[in-house]
């Protein structure tokens, strides 16, 4: 039978810092060694997240990430790496870890964080779709890509307008975010149905977008003036966008 060591008891921490089903209740701490973490309020009681690395604070096999472990192995192997099922069960648990930092850092407003994280999801997502034993299990994974790609979008263009105000070049972010979701659904059989245009996470970064232009007074964007030109074979005008493209792009001396 275990010991009881009442040290080690949370009721305070529980009692003072109340779960809620309808809202993500997030805060950053600093831990006796002075470590800074995050913590998330869960029902059952607190999630400790580390603010580097893995969330777990574990470095699989010596590396930063199962991510890192695996693209060690696939440099090695190549084509002929087929992940068994302790692999996928530990990359399961690297999806949800970052998960629930990625949704951390959207709730604090660290966009560029979650931006970070985000990416990492979908390099192991598409790790999975390179090397899955089965077409079942990279389905359970690839059926969420469009809503990590909502998440990488409006932290992306949100990061944007932290560190720019630029509200034109969070426009951009929005639309190649919008793009990336529309061509998974092109490219995937199983998502034939969907209506793409009035999926909840499309509206609402398309609310996103024209709000940002209504607030910020931008019209077309010249990467949608490009579109727009090459879509009407308006090669010569595309061209000149293009130049405007190069020299907005162009870091001054």
């Amino acid at each position: 039978m275990a010991k009881r060591n009442h040290h080690k008891d949370i009721d305070e921490v529980l009692r003072h810092w109340s779960y809620s089903p309808d809202e993500t209740r997030v805060r950053t701490v600093k831990t006796a060694d002075g470590r800074e973490v995050l913590q998330k309020r869960i029902e059952l009681g607190v999630m400790q997240l580390e603010m580097s690395g893995r969330p777990d604070g574990e470095q699989p096999s010596g590396f930063e990430s199962y991510l890192d472990y695996l693209l060690s192995k696939e440099l090695h192997e190549g084509d002929g790496l087929e992940l068994n099922d302790e692999q996928c069960a530990e990359i399961d648990r690297e999806f949800l870890q970052f998960y629930h930092r990625r949704v951390c850092w959207l709730q604090l407003g660290e966009h560029g964080r979650a931006v970070e994280d985000a990416d990492h999801t979908l390099a192991l997502m598409d790790f999975v779709r390179r090397h899955s034993p089965s077409e079942e299990w990279l389905f359970s994974h690839e059926q969420y890509r469009p809503f990590v790609l909502f998440h990488r979008t409006h932290a992306a263009a949100r990061a944007m307008l932290d560190r720019s105000s630029d509200a034109e070049a969070a426009i951009g972010e929005i639309n190649n975010g919008l793009q990336r979701m529309q061509t998974f659904f092109e490219q995937d059989d199983r998502f034939a149905d969907v209506d793409f245009e009035n999926l909840e996470i499309v509206q609402q970064l398309t609310e996103m977008r024209e709000s940002l232009r209504d607030e910020h007074d931008v019209g077309q964007t010249l990467d949608e003036q490009l579109a727009d030109a090459i879509a009407d074979e308006k090669y010569e005008l595309a061209a000149e966008i293009r130049d405007k493209i190069r020299r907005r792009d162009t870091p001054l001396d």
